[in-house]
């Protein structure tokens, strides 16, 4: 039997943070066996969707996806000692409407704006606690992705561009051209390299825009006794992390750049030492073999032969458009999933990604689907005083394919901007030749 949240009282539950389809809590009531040292991760919906519950339905609802997903499918790609629990529990309308009446005015304004928490819902996800409790500090970071794609299936006119500067660099270039705040200055295979000079950079990178954004860019979150940290220009808007970090005069009011270089120095062996970011790097390339690019083209192929048999057939066969990327394929089951890693695991180092078959293209949809997954995850580095460091990759979704063909325009549209710079970025991709 699962656990039930509303046997606390919605006030033990402390706002953490939110994304665009969850929203986070940890526990902060009373000694509880059930829930000392978790979060609950409660899913949101849209201002304009109204709840209508039947309350005469008894018919159990389903785990959350979630963690039907880490259990059967992350955990057979990524170290168990990287993820967090994840556990079903049964939550209500009348304690989900208080607890969001109780922390409606600590969210952000444009989020509360825009959806709210899910009351409809009678099971949420209760997860390992990440930010409270660690009597040191925690820090979130997006990494993003971690390769340069393979040369071999992009076009004469993407392949100069896409095989020098990582995806991540060109698509903040775009989001600042169109009046975006983003992570300028921050390259995420610098932060991949395994090299301490080039994760240094990364980590100043994303300590500055941190900073300069006044926290608002979120591929860098810090979090002190469970609160997260709400930085701008004024050293003193980081007085809690400053009293956790090692200061080298703690007696004398540190600067910027002084507590820039503490707060680097304390996370950094926790990324050199542990290999977390070399195995998102190692599932993000392997999984997204073809580039969204070659991709399409095989999609096209794959139609192609399609419509060559309804010929055969005697139907009208070569008259068919093909459809966006992904369009009629239907979501993965959990036991799609499951075949499709009996053959990844087995089969995908052996395959020949130079030359796919049109007949795997469901195989190489799926693939990419869930390279995705890696690339859009958050790693949690938890620093304690007792120094008992850990790092925890979370948010590891699965991605509706309804997204493929957005997908790849976003991917167009990224870099014909990019193709129009004068002086373009390259970036280094240190295990380019080293990772098959």
């Amino acid at each position: 039997m699962s656990p039930d949240a509303t046997t606390t009282s919605p006030s033990d539950w402390r706002y953490i943070a939110e994304g665009g389809s969850s929203i986070v809590f940890f526990y902060n009531g009373p000694p509880n066996p059930d829930f000392d040292a978790t979060a609950l991760r409660l899913r949101k919906t849209a201002n304009d969707v109204f709840p209508v519950i039947d309350e005469s339905v008894e018919e159990e609802e389903p785990d959350d996806p979630t963690i039907l997903f880490q259990h059967q499918v992350i955990q057979r790609l990524m170290p168990a000692e990287y993820l967090p629990r994840l556990d079903a529990v049964r939550v209500g309308k009348e304690w989900l409407e208080e607890l969001k009446k109780l922390n409606e005015e600590i969210r952000p304004l444009e989020r509360r704006e825009k959806d709210g928490i899910d009351v409809r819902k009678r099971k949420a996800v209760l997860a390992t606690d990440l930010v409270g409790g660690t009597n040191g500090f925690t820090v979130e970071i997006k990494p993003k992705w971690g390769f340069l794609p393979s040369p071999t299936h992009l076009s004469i006119a993407t392949r100069p561009v896409k095989t020098n500067t990582c995806r991540f660099c060109m698509h903040s270039h775009l989001k600042s051209s169109e009046g975006e705040e983003v992570s300028l200055g921050y390259c995420p295979l610098d932060l991949y390299s395994g090299q301490e000079d080039r994760i240094k950079k990364a980590l100043h990178a994303l300590w500055d825009v941190w900073i300069g954004s006044s926290g608002s860019v979120n591929n860098l979150r810090v979090f002190v006794d469970g609160q997260i940290v709400s930085p701008s220009l004024l050293p003193s808007s980081l007085a809690p992390l400053a009293k956790k970090l090692p200061l080298p005069d703690p007696s004398s009011p540190p600067s910027l750049t002084g507590l820039r270089d503490a707060f680097t120095d304390a996370i950094l062996p926790l990324l050199m030492d542990i290999p977390v970011l070399r195995v998102l790097s190692t599932l993000q390339r392997n999984l997204d073999a073809l580039d969204v690019e070659g991709l399409s083209v095989l999609w096209s192929q794959a139609y192609a032969s399609v419509n060559a048999q309804a010929v055969v057939d005697g139907g009208a066969g070569g008259s068919l458009p093909v459809p966006p990327l992904g369009t009629g394929l239907a979501e993965p089951t959990l036991e799609d999933w499951k075949a499709f890693l009996d053959i990844y695991l087995t089969k995908h180092a052996n395959m020949d990604h130079d030359h796919p078959d049109a007949a795997n293209i469901k195989y190489y949809c799926m693939a990419y689907l869930l390279s995705t997954s890696f690339k859009d995850c958050s790693i949690i580095l938890r620093l304690p005083r007792d120094g008992a460091n850990t790092v925890t990759v979370i948010d590891l979704d699965v991605k509706p394919v309804d997204r493929m063909s957005k997908w790849e325009n976003l991917d167009k549209k990224i870099v014909q901007s990019y193709r129009s710079l004068s002086e373009p970025t390259h970036c280094v991709d240190q295990w380019a030749s080293q990772t098959s």
